[in-house]
């Protein structure tokens, strides 16, 4: 902690940001590492199922003042089904409903004099009229991580096409119009609210004309994953990568697209190829991938490293998204040739062919992939591009920029 220690800040998360092993816990780690050169952090979160209270804390016990854990509430589907039939919130209003975490917070915020409570991702933002309630003198901060209604427009307009998807889609476009009110909502009652990406902050802006949103990317520690070097693991060797929590719908949805529409002709051109999907929790739509020749389906691994150290091209075919994936910059800092659509590296100034290469139709995407396989010096070049880029988004570069924001409150 900061001598100086500016501001004493709560910082509310969906899931413990230790170990940082996906997206979320991935920025709220780093943002954690970044404020506490400046201030006096204090952390409530929910853990994982089935992780106790005090359990996998790691460095997280040094970085905080106060740690506060309440378990993840668990919902049947058939509770998902009332909350869409009976409320008009949407569902990320309701997916960490917890009177644990509501009664945890309001013992904090009664015990503590904080200058700020900060909320990182919208899954929280309901506790904003409590905070108020008990702690009116504390700025609120919100900390968009997606724009949460944009991302339910894209998996509607996705999923309409194909009646299988139908159900989903219906889902989707339900959420879509709840979250523009929520979302508006958010933001209007935060003080400041904060985005990974311009494309983010744009579309905020037109939900919530009044909020001006400042700018932080996601971020990850770049030299570590410059140091990186290949292992000799026959289980962690690949020629082609994807990396991402498998239960995610975008990532679910890319892997499939890729695994339908690419990986046949890749595998027509190269029939030794392989590729690794690697992330916990994959969803059972995989299922049919995990039988193909050279398919990979991994589950949860104890690392990521190795197999971004071991893989020749890495791969980002998505369809949906929003906010900005840090598996991007994971890959590019350690090195690792990309491939993705247009809407996979989102948010991102890459510049097509310097940084990266863009594809968007199933043929272009499989003939980049086959060139850059045959192309070594190409893939040494996109190397050092990528590795360059990527320093700007080391998290000792961007977390102070959220002392921007602090100031004006």
């Amino acid at each position: 902690m900061s001598v100086l220690a500016e501001r004493k800040i709560l910082l509310l998360t969906p899931q413990l940001p230790y170990p940082p092993d996906q997206g979320t816990s991935l920025r709220n780690f780093h943002i954690i590492r970044g404020l506490v050169q400046f201030h006096e952090i204090h952390l409530l979160s929910f853990a994982e199922p089935g992780q106790g209270a005090t359990e996998g804390l790691g460095p997280l016990e040094e970085l905080c003042a106060g740690i506060t854990v309440v378990p993840s509430p668990q919902r049947a589907n058939w509770q998902r089904l009332w909350r869409l039939l009976s409320d008009g919130r949407p569902d990320m209003a309701h997916r960490l409903q917890s009177a644990a975490y509501a009664e945890a917070l309001r013992q904090v915020l009664s015990r503590e004099q904080f200058d700020i409570v900060q909320i990182e991702g919208i899954e929280l933002a309901a506790h904003i009229p409590l905070i108020r309630k008990i702690c009116p003198r504390c700025s609120i901060v919100f900390d968009d991580h997606n724009a949460e209604a944009d991302l339910q427009r894209r998996m509607y307009a996705t999923d309409i096409g194909h009646p299988a998807r139908w159900p989903a889609a219906g889902y989707s476009f339900i959420q879509w119009r709840r979250l523009r009110r929520f979302e508006a909502w958010v933001c209007g009652a935060a003080d400041g609210v904060t985005v990974v990406s311009n494309a983010d902050r744009d579309t905020l802006r037109e939900l919530a004309p009044d909020v001006d949103p400042l700018v932080v990317p996601n971020c990850i520690d770049v030299e570590a994953y410059r140091q990186l070097a290949p292992t000799a693991d026959a289980t962690e060797q690949c020629d082609l990568l994807f990396i991402g929590k498998m239960d995610y719908r975008p990532n679910v949805d890319a892997v499939l697209w890729f695994g339908r529409e690419i990986w046949p002709r890749l595998r027509e051109a190269r029939p030794n190829l392989t590729w690794a999907v690697v992330g916990k929790q994959p969803h059972p739509r995989l299922q049919s991938l995990a039988h193909e020749p050279g398919v990979k389906i991994t589950g949860a691994v104890p690392r990521i490293e190795p197999y971004l150290a071991n893989a020749r091209v890495y791969v980002m075919p998505f369809r949906i998204g929003s906010g900005t994936r840090l598996k991007l910059i994971e890959a590019l800092a350690a090195g690792v040739a990309t491939v993705s659509t247009r809407v996979g590296a989102e948010g991102y100034p890459l510049v097509d062919g310097r940084h990266i290469l863009f594809a968007d139709e199933p043929l272009a995407f499989a003939n980049v992939v086959l060139d850059l396989l045959q192309d070594e010096v190409k893939r040494r070049r996109l190397q050092a591009a990528g590795r360059e880029f990527s320093a700007a988004y080391d998290w000792r570069r961007v977390i102070p920029r959220f002392n921007e924001l602090y100031r004006q409150l």
